[in-house]
Parts: structure tokens; C-alpha cells; sequence
């Protein structure tokens, strides 16, 4: 055999590899193992898997060696499916092939990972186990790696802890695995319990290490980084440039990756497709359109990814033009049409220029290969509110047999949160489980779908079942309760957080001040925001538009006009908020005053703005200020919708201005709903002007609302009249559309 092993590294051809397996077969060595696993081995490194089949079926003794080396080359084709498929059939067979062969496991567990199979890899597991395995270095990270892709942190580090023999590689994947699945900062705390076992990180270790500084955001720390891999001169430095700039784009220092860059003697591709990536992440879309244009100047190479960058560029600045010219280039220079990053960025640009046709027709181009592709255009039919689209194209996709991956699932279900669409959400929930998905993204984002589409209840369950829950997730939950209302169980969960010295961060603490303001607990707000203070956590622009408004609503004007007088931003929702608080107490000087002062501060505002103002005028009884207010409106562009006519129609009811309230109404081209014609109908009653009622009674009788409360304003006003008949008609109709009566009640 020794003899042939030469003749296979010479053949380069499929037609030279078949000519050897007829003289090893003529030999007769071909009833070796040796020469037939390499024989199987050679054929998959020539694209001929069929073979490489054809002859371990044939072989009369195949070893556990040859059947590791069949499914790693199947594995290397990326056929996942089938290495579990045929190894699953020889494991009921009871084959020896499949017991204790070291060589196998990593494949299989590969595998496993690759399709997202959290079931298989844990019984993997297990056999690994009960065959003692689990000492095997190499099994050992396999199984690390496993259920790193699969999202289960705990189980990875368990299985780092326990390994005897921890080197170099062993912790780039436990750093690796903390960063690829959100948790960065975990990821650096490793790195420096790494350090302090007196093991040093080479170059892949540092690309992790990057990353992790990159998403953690933390220049000082991304400085250090930098600084080491200079100092300790860290082999593979041209490849950890590019993540150098990446890391200081992401932590939004562009002058240092700029710095990064320009120093570079050997600018790559991947070196400027990294720096347009940077300016990309750091907003400044035409510098990154700029840096393309040099790439092209000096004749750089451009590659796929760079393409992706300069798409998202065109997307984010609505080029549709110069977008169908990159289009036009990827196809002129026969970029993979198939590719699984370019069809997707393609798509998100064509629906960024509301150009959806556009994105149907690459699907039918690439769709077939392409489970990505699937993924991002039913995340933009959920986005531009085709649910039904979007649902036929689920069903078609899993009907072809490519299944959704955690990342296109989690876009998936937010996107139906933000439609309102609860059966698509419920039916991808269905998918989720079925599949056994355990990612935290996906977990997360059908909390907030539940939350979003008033199924509170399915959300907590949700939480429940979570064993390890990271802020996101606890953000989420409360976010959740508050959002329905629910404020007392929002701040049992903060409280819960905090006496138990979970991590909190600023979304926890705005989650919370808004459960405190729906509540209006001024006592609760006032220890949140004490705790926010000396928990070091910083303020910004929207905690403190948070606190305002918390402050306004509980009672405390004083403390909500100090907060916004300290704030040293504010935007056009700050001053919108204390512009509100100013209403609602009624001290409607002060709130006109503070409009001035924000056109003084060269802010601009808007319909928020606007409603506001109109319901500070409202709850002051001030009529030509409301007036006033409401015809300025289209001075700064905004045109009046429903809420700020129901507002000014309200203002002038209330007043007695019945008339001119309905020449306001007969004077809009929008469709008049409830709640303006609910204003009207109020004024009437409180001024007995009966007679209005009785002219516009047939257009009454078209409005159909959920509403309950016009529907009893209407009653009540028929029967203070006098006219009973219309009276009970009104009533039949609320219980023929399934209506009753909200009681009232008060919050003290």
C-alpha cells in the first residue's frame, strides 16, 4: 500500500484516480480498508461523493475509520441532512461502525450544529458519555463548538469547565461562543481569565476578542486590543487588521479605523470592503460610496461583501439608480447569482425603494438554493403588512423542504409584532417549537410579538420556561406588562432584578419608569429613579423624557419641570413631553411659553408636538389659542389627521361653538371616525343643541366602531331627548356587534 500512497497525491484528475482503483483492485489490496478509505477519501475531494458511496457500500469490511471518513467527506459537501440520515440507519442496524470511533463524532456533531438539530446533538452527547469519550480533547471542543452554534451557552460552558486539558483552542471557542451569541462582554471576561492561566491569544483568538470589544462598544477596551496585538507582535497581524477596523467602527471611532487602514501597507479587498463596512455602521453612506469609487480608481479586486456593503449604502440613502448599477455590476463581473449574503442585501435593497416586485423576481431567480433569500422577503412582506403573502410564502418555503434559521425566524416574528398579525406569529411559534429552537433571539422576539398583540399571558409563559434569562429578556418581559397595562407585575419583575443583583441596564430602567408613569406610583418612581442614580447607570435623552413624563403624570409638575430644565439635550419628544405635562395640569401659559421657547431653539415639531399643544388648549378651554394652534399646523408641513380634528372639534364643542365645530368636520377630506364625531356629539349634549343631532342622524348611523363609548354617548343623548326608540335602537346594535358597556372605575 505504501507503494500507491505517491500515486494518489499524483492524481489530479477523476479519470487518473479511476485508473489507480482498477489497479489497486486488480492488486486485490482493495479488500484492505487502507487503501479503499482513501480511495473513499480522494473521490469526495474530487466532487464525486457518488463514488466515494458506491464503494464503502461495496466494501465487504468497511472499519469505523472508513464510515468517519464517508461522513466527513458528505460533512465537507455540506450534505448535513444525509450524514445524520446514514448515520442514524447503521446505529439501528446495531453496525460496529458507529461505536467509539473518536473520528466520528466531530463530523456528527458538526452536522448537527449546521441544521440546527439541538435533539440529536444532545444524544450525541449522551453516547459520547456512556462511551466515555468525553476525556477526548478533540470531541471535547467539538461538542463546545456544537452547543455554541446552537445557542446553548450553559451547556458549552459546562462543557469547558469540565475538560481536563484546556489550550489555546479550546478557549477561542468558549470566547468565540460568548460572542457569536450576544454576550461580549462574558466573552472578555474570559479572555482575561485565559490571560491570567498564562495562555496568550494568537490572531483567531483576537479576531474574537475584536468582535466582542466591536459589539460591547467600549473604545477604551478596543484601544487596549489594539494596543496588545502591536506590543505583543501577533502572528497573522494583516488579518486581524480588518477586524481592527471593523472594532473601531463599531465603538464609532471612524478616525481610528481610518488610522487602521491608512497604515495598512498591503490594502486588501478585505481591507477596504472593512472600512466601507465602518462608515456604513457609523451613518456616513456617501463616505462609503466615496471609499468604493477610490477601490475602483486603483483597480482593487471587489468581491461579494463588498458588494453588500455598497447595496446597503444605496438602500439606506434611497439610490435607486446607482443600486441597479451595482446590481448591473455583480452581474458583469458573474458574482455566485446563488450567493447566500448577495440575493438577501439585494432584496432588502429593492423593498428599501419600494420596489417589491423586484424583490419577487430574485426570488424566483435564487430562491430555490437560497433559505436566506426565502427568510428575508417573508420578513419584508410581514414588514409592508402582507401577512397573507408572507404566510403562503412560509408554507411554500418549508413545502420545499429549507427550513427558516434563528436569525430570518426572530425578524420574522417582530415583523408580525409590528403588523398586529397574531395567527402568522402563532403559526412561526408552532415552527419554533417544533424544531425544537432554543435561541434566545427567537424566545425574545415571540415575547414581544405575544406582548405587542395584547397575549400577555403567552409572553410570561414564554419567560417562564426560559432557564437562562439575559437583560434583553427580562427587559422584554416587563416591557411587555407595561406596555398592556400591567404595571404592577412590570415592577414586581424590576424589583425581582434588582434585590436578586441581576445586570440592569437603561432599557430596564425606562421600562420601568414608564410602568410607574401608566400607574402614576409617584413613590415607586421616585426610588427608581434614586436607584438609577447611585447604580452608575447613565441618563440619556430618553430615560430623562421618561422621567418628565413619569413625573408629570403622578402628580409631582415641580420635579418633572427640574428634570427637563437639567436635561442637556432635548429633542423634539422632550419638549413635546413637558409640553403635555404643562396640559394636563392645566396651566396652559406655560405650555404656549415652552412652544415659543422650542421654535426659538431652532426645533421643529411635530403632530406629536401639535396634539399636545391642542390638548393643553382643550383642557384650559382656550379657544383662539386652539385656533391658533391648529391653522399653523400646515405653516411647518404637518398635515392634521383624525386625533388633532377630534382635538380642535372637541375644543370648540366644549365651548359652545357648535357650528363652527361642524363646519370643521364638513371641511376635512378624511373619513370622520368616532372619536370626532364622538366630540361633536358631546358638545351637543352639554349645550343641548338636539337639534344638530337630528340633522346628521343618518350620518350617525354609518359609523361602526369597537368604541362602546360613543355608542353610549349616542343612547344616553337620544334618551335625554326624549326619544327612546332611537335610544334602544342604538343599544340592540352595540349587542348585535357583541358590545357592552365598559364600567367605570378610578385609579387612586
Amino acid at each position: 500500500m505504501t507503494l500507491y500512497m505517491p500515486l494518489f497525491r499524483s492524481c489530479s484528475t477523476l479519470r487518473s484516480l479511476t485508473q489507480l482503483h482498477a489497479h489497486i483492485v486488480v492488486s486485490g489490496l482493495h479488500r484492505d480498508p487502507l487503501p479503499s478509505t482513501k480511495l473513499i477519501d480522494s473521490y469526495a475531494q474530487m466532487d464525486s461523493l457518488h463514488s466515494s458511496r458506491l464503494l464503502f457500500s461495496a466494501h465487504p469490511s468497511p472499519d469505523p475509520f472508513m464510515f468517519a471518513v464517508l461522513i466527513k467527506s458528505y460533512l465537507s459537501h455540506h450534505f448535513f441532512d444525509q450524514v445524520l440520515a446514514l448515520y442514524h440507519h447503521h446505529l439501528q442496524k446495531g453496525s460496529h461502525l458507529t461505536q467509539n470511533c473518536t473520528f466520528l463524532y466531530p463530523s456528527l456533531l458538526k452536522a448537527s450544529s449546521c441544521i440546527g438539530d439541538f435533539v440529536t446533538g444532545g444524544k450525541l452527547h449522551g453516547r459520547i458519555v456512556t462511551s466515555g469519550l468525553t476525556a477526548d480533547h478533540v470531541i471535547a471542543t467539538s461538542l463546545l463548538g456544537m452547543y455554541g452554534d446552537l445557542g446553548c451557552l450553559s451547556s458549552a460552558r459546562k462543557v469547558f469547565d469540565e475538560m481536563l486539558v484546556r489550550d489555546l483552542v479550546s478557549w477561542s471557542s468558549v470566547i468565540s461562543c460568548y460572542v457569536e451569541n450576544g454576550r461580549p462582554g462574558e466573552g472578555l471576561e474570559m479572555l482575561r481569565w485565559m490571560v491570567s492561566e498564562g495562555i496568550g491569544p494568537d490572531s483567531v483568538t483576537m479576531i474574537s476578542v475584536a468582535e466582542a470589544c466591536g459589539k460591547v462598544g467600549c473604545l477604551r477596551f478596543a484601544k487596549s486590543v489594539h494596543g496588545y496585538v502591536i506590543r505583543k507582535e501577533v502572528d497573522g497581524y494583516a488579518s486581524l487588521r480588518n477586524s481592527l477596523i471593523v472594532m473601531y467602527g463599531q465603538c464609532g471611532y471612524l478616525c481610528g479605523a481610518k488610522a487602521v487602514f491608512e497604515s495598512s501597507a498591503d490594502q486588501s479587498t478585505a481591507c477596504w470592503t472593512s472600512m466601507i463596512s465602518s462608515c456604513n455602521q457609523n451613518g456616513c453612506f456617501e463616505e462609503a460610496i466615496d471609499v468604493f469609487r477610490q477601490m475602483q480608481e486603483l483597480e482593487v479586486e471587489v468581491n461579494a461583501v463588498t458588494m453588500i456593503s455598497v447595496l446597503c449604502c444605496c438602500a439606506r440613502l434611497g439610490l435607486l439608480k446607482e443600486g441597479k448599477s451595482a446590481h448591473c455590476f455583480i452581474l458583469r463581473r458573474e458574482m455566485d447569482g446563488d450567493d447566500l449574503d448577495l440575493g438577501p442585501t439585494l432584496m432588502d435593497f429593492y423593498a428599501a425603494c419600494w420596489k417589491i416586485s423586484s424583490c419577487e423576481r430574485l426570488l424566483r431567480l435564487i430562491g430555490n438554493s437560497s433559505v436566506v433569500s426565502w427568510n428575508t422577503l417573508i420578513s419584508i412582506y410581514a414588514q409592508e403588512g402582507l401577512i397573507n403573502e408572507a404566510m403562503v410564502l412560509f408554507a411554500r418555503m418549508l413545502a420545499k423542504g429549507l427550513m427558516p434559521d434563528s436569525f430570518s425566524l426572530a425578524s420574522s416574528i417582530s415583523a408580525c409584532a409590528g403588523a398586529g398579525s397574531i395567527r402568522f406569529g402563532q403559526q412561526i411559534h408552532g415552527h419554533v417549537m417544533k424544531k425544537g429552537f432554543v435561541d434566545e433571539f427567537v424566545q425574545n422576539s415571540l415575547m414581544d410579538m405575544y406582548s405587542k398583540c395584547g397575549f400577555v399571558d403567552l409572553a410570561y409563559t414564554i419567560f417562564e420556561k426560559i432557564s437562562e434569562k439575559s437583560v434583553v429578556t427580562w427587559n422584554c418581559m416587563i416591557s411587555g406588562f407595561s406596555q398592556n397595562g400591567i404595571s404592577v407585575e412590570a415592577l414586581k419583575l424590576f424589583d425581582e432584578m434588582y434585590f436578586n443583583g441581576l445586570d440592569i441596564n437603561e432599557v430596564t430602567f425606562l421600562c420601568a419608569i414608564q410602568a410607574c408613569s401608566n400607574s402614576g406610583y409617584l413613590q415607586k418612581g421616585k426610588w427608581i429613579h434614586h436607584k438609577l442614580i447611585v447604580s452608575g447607570v447613565k441618563n440619556d435623552l430618553y430615560i430623562d423624557t421618561a422621567l418628565v413624563d413619569m413625573y408629570a403624570k403622578c402628580g409631582d409638575l415641580k420635579t418633572a419641570q427640574s428634570v427637563f430644565d437639567s436635561m442637556s439635550e432635548k429633542s423634539v419628544v422632550s419638549w413635546s413631553t413637558m409640553i403635555a405635562a404643562y396640559g394636563i395640569h392645566g396651566q396652559i401659559t406655560s405650555a404656549t411659553t415652552l412652544f415659543t421657547k422650542m421654535m426659538e431653539s431652532d426645533i421643529k415639531p411635530n403632530e406629536v408636538t401639535f396634539m399636545n399643544i391642542l390638548s393643553a388648549c382643550r383642557h384650559a378651554g382656550s379657544v383662539e389659542e386652539g385656533k391658533f394652534y391648529f391653522n399653523s399646523m400646515r405653516d411647518y408641513g404637518i398635515v392634521p389627521n383624525a386625533e388633532h380634528f377630534a382635538s380642535i372639534v372637541d375644543l370648540l364643542s366644549r365651548a359652545g361653538d357648535i357650528n363652527g365645530a361642524y363646519e370643521i368636520i364638513k371641511s376635512t377630506c378624511l373619513p370622520i371616525d368616532a372619536s370626532i364625531w364622538g366630540a361633536l356629539l358631546n358638545g351637543c349634549r352639554i349645550h343641548g343643541k338636539m337639534d344638530l343631532i337630528k340633522n346628521i342622524n343618518e350620518e350617525l348611523r354609518e359609523i361602526r366602531t369597537d368604541d362602546t363609548g360613543y355608542y353610549t354617548l349616542l343612547s344616553n343623548i337620544h334618551a335625554e331627548g326624549g326619544n327612546w326608540y332611537e335610544s334602544k335602537k342604538v343599544r340592540s346594535m352595540m349587542e348585535g356587534m357583541g358590545l357592552k358597556k365598559v364600567p367605570g372605575y378610578s385609579s387612586i
